[in-house]
């Protein structure tokens, strides 16, 4: 891996790591907020429970995440280093980020939550001025992938909904594949563990 790979991935895991505190604290300040307050589900009003409150604020960090990886694979295919059959390959993982997202948009809502909205692309902090050749945005893609399933094994557990833990590891299990794809890609070892950290 180049030096400037290598900068990616750290700089990327820097961002990934401030991203998961912000969210988490947010996600701590919602729930003391929204245990307070009746939400609206299906036009009746409803009393969320403190498990339902949470589950939908775990939901939601991991469509924060979605909404990430959905938008730093755009910048992948829009910057032009990407050869057709990677290109092609980048823009089936988008889509496999975009159904992610419309089940968890689904969910939040049918939970009575309100599901968080993509940030404007300059908010996100992508180190596009570091993307230079194909590799350089594999590299980016697969740190993202390696951070997304850390997310998501951190979160199964956190769920009260088993039927969500489920979901989650399924999305899991989907996010492993992707890094294991992009590291084969760059000539790495795509499974270079026993076990996901």
């Amino acid at each position: 891996m180049s030096t400037s790979q290598r900068r990616i991935l750290a700089d990327h895991a820097a961002s990934r790591r401030a991203f998961l505190h912000r969210a988490g604290v947010v996600s701590a300040g919602l729930l003391a907020w929204a245990s307070a307050r009746p939400l609206l589900a299906a036009g009746k009003a409803k009393m969320i429970s403190k498990s339902e409150e949470s589950d939908i604020a775990i939901l939601n960090v991991a469509l924060g995440l979605e909404h990430q990886a959905i938008a730093a694979y755009q910048v992948g295919a829009e910057s032009g280093l990407l050869q057709k059959p990677v290109l092609e390959v980048a823009l089936r993982f988008q889509a496999d980020h975009k159904a992610h997202a419309g089940v968890l948009t689904e969910t939040v809502r049918k939970l009575g939550g309100t599901p968080v909205e993509a940030r404007q692309m300059a908010d996100y902090g992508f180190p596009v001025d570091k993307l230079r050749t194909q590799a350089d945005v594999l590299a980016f893609a697969a740190g993202l992938e390696q951070g997304a399933a850390s997310a998501y094994l951190g979160a199964v557990p956190q769920f009260h909904n088993r039927d969500l833990a489920k979901a989650a590891a399924s999305i899991l299990g989907a996010e492993t594949m992707h890094w294991a794809v992009l590291r084969n890609a760059l000539g790495q070892d795509p499974v270079p563990a026993a076990f996901v950290s």
